[in-house]
């Protein structure tokens, strides 16, 4: 059977095409030095936060689909090692730019350059952040947006706008581990916020006109709560999750997890009477206290009308025990990918949380605490030759599974734990093919479940035709989920949870991505290795160090061991002694002053006042009007 070759004509035709393409496409230099400044976005508490440029909040990174992205990092923050990730980029081919520290980099380190630079690829919403530890709630986040000229919806908009929404804490995030990640908080309670901010700020205006269309981009650059978002008066089209196109589709109500996005199409109303709210409003249900002076829900405002009054929304939103927003599963990306044909290989995931002998709280996938290795894993896979698709290299701690080239890959999470966790993947979108409870009335119903209910792929037999593709999906308490992927990215590519509490809890796993065809394609700068040396960090060896002998892990870094059953550990014995000598004490205190004379005094009124409550409580409103 003969082939035929194309004609000259048609050759040049293609030939003027990629030529075309590559004249529109621009090279965008940004230069950040990350600098300590003082910030109050809140207006309750001033405070130290990591800005570029002697500035905060930071620089919205603007491109084109297409265009070269170069970011010149110098660390200027004196005292605080750093890392940039570009949130959703998938980084095909330049696995060495994504970010993730002793993953695919190591740290920049104070005083010292780090460039990242790549061609993107995608179009639609994104961030970047910090992603080095306790460092991105410290401020060290901002939208990463990317134009699209031939986005379907294009003609029909008449602007655009960005929103972020974010959890935010008065203390420096280091100062606040040391509180969380302690033998005194056993049961792994997550910091409460002291705030919430809408653009790193409250009580933004954001100018419209009438019968006019927007389109609306939404992003959670928290460090820990999911939020609601809603529009008084107003229903929308989602036309985007997570840098995926889908199709247009009406709801009125976004639950949106941390590092979640969504892209809405808005249609103003014929009037200039009134202002509507914009309401975002965290998602009570994961804090285990909540503090009375907590505002959880922000009013900001669709601007018809500056003299118009601007009035805070009359929030009655119920989420104590239901999540009422629209099911992101039920979405069908634009392109209509099908649903990918049976995995070559299924990996299975387990979330729980518990202490090990150290009686710190961790939290585990497969009982493995993500345990930082010596050598950066990206570094390993191509300092190792053949035995690079050899998963013991990579060391247990960092729970590494290797995949073949251009497998389809299963992952099954089942969730042991009563909280719920935004699970994102790097260098990936994945198919979302199963996933229970579903968004609704059940949401919450297993979350105090002594078990998780375990995925049975004999009773699912049936999955979404056309299922949606995101970069972050929610886990239900007490639930599953189901993704799939093919591994058509050659790289180190961190899973994690993406509550940052969490993730320094060690919710963590890297997929290592055809290593083989890493080493033929990965091509790492000059200044990647200086970063390494800087840090005084090899750049080569296993997760120990070790390059005379990869099979060799002596010393590597392993997680602490369990609990030994029926007996105390060291600090526990501690804990004990002391509250037995405390309950002396007391004992002490209470038999003296009942053997003292007890004078009378008359009593004066007391002022009392609900300093916190155990109980998930109905979202109010406390901002004056």
């Amino acid at each position: 059977m003969s082939m035929k070759m194309a004609s000259p004509s048609v050759f040049a035709l293609l030939v003027l095409a990629v030529l075309l393409v590559l004249a529109e496409a621009k090279i965008v230099t940004h230069d950040f030095n990350l600098t300590w400044v003082t910030a109050n976005p809140d207006g309750l508490q001033e405070r130290k936060v990591i800005g570029i440029n002697n500035q905060w909040p930071l620089p919205v990174i603007e491109v084109d689909k297409g265009d070269r992205l170069v970011v010149n990092v110098f660390n200027g923050l004196g005292d605080k090692s750093a890392s940039m990730h570009f949130h959703g980029m998938f980084q095909n081919g330049t696995n060495e730019m994504d970010g993730a520290n002793m993953v695919t980099q190591c740290p920049i380190t104070p005083g010292t350059s780090f460039t990242y630079n790549f061609t993107v690829t995608q179009n639609g919403t994104y961030w970047y952040h910090c992603h080095t530890d306790f460092c991105y709630p410290d401020g060290y986040r901002q939208a990463l947006i990317v134009h699209d000229e031939n986005a379907w919806w294009k003609n029909d908009v008449k602007d655009e706008f960005t929103f972020t929404i974010s959890d935010w804490y008065h203390k420096m995030t280091e100062g606040i581990s040391s509180d969380f990640l302690s033998i005194f908080n056993p049961t792994g309670a997550e910091p409460i916020p002291d705030a919430f901010l809408f653009n790193d700020t409250l009580n933004s205006k954001i100018a419209v006109e009438p019968n006019s269309t927007y389109l609306l981009r939404i992003i959670n650059t928290g460090a820990f709560t999911a939020q609601y978002f809603y529009i008084e008066d107003h229903d929308f089209q989602i036309v985007e999750v997570d840098g995926v196109y889908t199709e247009p589709t009406k709801a009125d109500l976004l639950y949106i997890g941390v590092a979640q996005r969504y892209a809405i199409l808005v249609t103003t109303k014929n009037t200039t009477d009134k202002n509507f709210a914009i309401v975002t409003a965290c998602d009570s249900v994961l804090l285990d206290k909540i503090p009375s002076n907590l505002q959880l829900n922000l009013t900001n405002w669709l601007s018809y009308n500056p003299s118009a009054p601007y009035t805070q929304a009359d929030v009655t939103l119920d989420v104590t025990d239901t999540n009422p927003a629209f099911d992101d599963f039920s979405l069908v990306p634009y392109d209509k990918t099908p649903l990918l044909g049976e995995p070559n290989k299924v990996i299975n995931l387990t979330v729980s949380m518990g202490l090990l002998s150290d009686g710190l709280p961790y939290a585990f996938f497969n009982d493995i605490t993500y345990t930082m290795a010596k050598v950066p894993s990206m570094f390993t896979a191509l300092s190792a030759g053949e035995l690079t698709t050899n998963s013991q290299v990579y060391g247990d701690g960092v729970n590494p599974f290797v995949l073949d080239h251009n497998d389809i890959i299963e992952v099954v999470i089942n969730n042991n734990d009563g909280g719920s966790h935004p699970f994102h993947l790097h260098g990936h979108n994945f198919q979302v093919i199963a996933r229970f409870p579903s968004y609704g009335p059940d949401f919450y119903e297993y979350a105090n479940e002594a078990t998780g209910l375990l995925f049975d792929p004999s009773n699912h037999s049936i999955y979404p035709a056309y299922p949606i593709r995101r970069d972050v999906v929610v886990l239900p308490p007490m639930g599953y989920m189901v993704i799939r992927f093919v591994a058509d990215n050659p790289g180190v590519w961190l899973f994690h949870c993406h509550i940052d509490w969490h993730m320094s809890q060690g919710l963590a796993s890297v997929f290592v991505e055809a290593p083989t065809q890493m080493q033929q394609r990965l091509n790492v700068p000059a200044d990647h290795y200086a970063a390494c040396k800087a840090a005084n960090v090899p750049s080569a060896g296993n997760a120990a160090g070790n390059t005379a002998n990869y099979l060799d892990l002596s010393g590597e870094p392993v997680q602490s061991g369990p609990i030994p059953y029926g007996k105390f550990t060291t600090k526990g014995i501690v804990a004990l002694v002391f509250s037995i000598l405390s309950a002396i004490m007391g004992m002490v205190a209470l038999t003296i002053y009942g053997l003292s004379d007890v004078k009378y005094v008359k009593p004066t009124p007391v002022k009392s006042a609900v300093e916190e409550s155990d109980e998930h409580v109905n979202i109010v409103q406390t901002a004056e009007k």
